[in-house]
């Protein structure tokens, strides 16, 4: 096909054939910017169960009639991956036009001529925007039309799980801000989230998931705080201080507006998908006259393999309305 400008819909839907497991990928390869603080979970359909096993079996002075009881504590959740479709209407004319106006793909500072895969690979590459988007606060609506419809995020899990009672400042796995953080307070919020933390947490490899602007506010609450100081040499602060360096401050554009800050080690979030099997497709028909459609369908979806303290912790922030409540 190289060296067309114009494709038939032959050419489209062999490149479908052809380039299947790479155009299902695309979308997956696109939420990279999240998802390597991730784990993704390949080969889920549907429910999957997750979790950990907890023993309290110990070493004690040898005696030749020791014997006890191995109380399991069994942390199950379940991963469970929902099964989404796009029909994407487009016309091949445009798009080849569009791809050769940006430069789209170009490769090794050399012009190519445009194929019909870069023309499907642009749009399986714009699906991973919206799915990134709903990482967090997609709330599941089986009628919906959205990918926020598609499956329930980070953040409506968590708000589920307080609202049962499974997250809470009892179980040592939540925690509140009664103030707003501010440029001013930052670096103590952050710290206070740090030493909260359960010790067995704590010692481990941690992310911080949090909007841009908390990550702001503490690099700019840092900078404050810590002018001067021969060793305050950057202003990017990627760890919170007085963390040993294992609590890492992952700003993310997706937790926009976000309610919550997340700590967890990298193993505890994840993320479902298939990408193994025949149930997921791509295929490419005709619409209209000189408009065909891109019809693809994936499982997706993401949840935390433990919210147990030693896990997971979270932290709700203070909402500007009820802070000026208090006044």
């Amino acid at each position: 096909m190289a060296g067309k400008l114009q494709f038939t819909l032959d050419d489209y839907q062999k490149a479908a054939i052809k380039w299947r497991k790479d155009l299902l990928m695309l979308p997956i390869i696109g939420i990279s910017d999240t998802l390597q603080y991730m784990t993704g979970r390949p080969g889920i359909r549907y429910k999957e169960n997750v979790g950990t096993i907890y023993a309290d079996a110990q070493f004690a002075p040898y005696k030749a009639t020791r014997s006890g009881d191995v109380n399991l504590k069994l942390d199950f959740r379940t991963l469970e991956t929902h099964f989404g479709n796009v029909v994407a209407k487009f016309e091949p004319n445009s798009a080849i036009s569009t791809l050769l106006g940006t430069g789209a793909t170009k490769g090794d500072g050399q012009m190519t001529t445009p194929t019909a895969l870069h023309v499907l690979a642009q749009i399986a590459k714009g699906l991973s925007e919206h799915l990134n988007d709903a990482m967090w606060n997609g709330v599941r609506n089986a009628n919906g039309d959205t990918t926020k419809d598609l499956f329930d995020g980070f953040d409506t899990i968590t708000e589920k799980e307080i609202a049962t009672g499974a997250i809470s400042l009892e179980n040592g796995n939540y925690g509140k801000f009664d103030e707003p953080v501010t440029s001013a307070n930052a670096v103590d919020a952050a710290k206070e989230i740090l030493f909260s933390l359960d010790p067995r947490l704590r010692s481990q490899e941690l992310y911080m998931f949090c909007s841009q602007d908390f990550a702001d506010k503490y690099n700019e609450a840092y900078a404050l705080t810590h002018a001067g100081l021969p060793y305050n040499d950057k202003y990017d602060q990627v760890c919170v201080e007085g963390s040993n360096n294992r609590l890492h401050i992952i700003p993310l554009y997706n937790k926009l507006d976000s309610k919550f800050i997340h700590i967890c080690p990298k193993s505890n979030m994840l993320v479902g998908y298939d990408q193994m099997s025949d149930a997921e497709t791509v295929m490419v028909k005709e619409f209209d006259p000189f408009i065909l459609s891109y019809i693809a369908t994936m499982f997706f979806g993401v949840q935390f393999e433990s919210i147990d303290k030693r896990r997971f912790k979270v932290i709700e922030l203070a909402s500007e309305a009820t802070t000026a409540g208090k006044d």
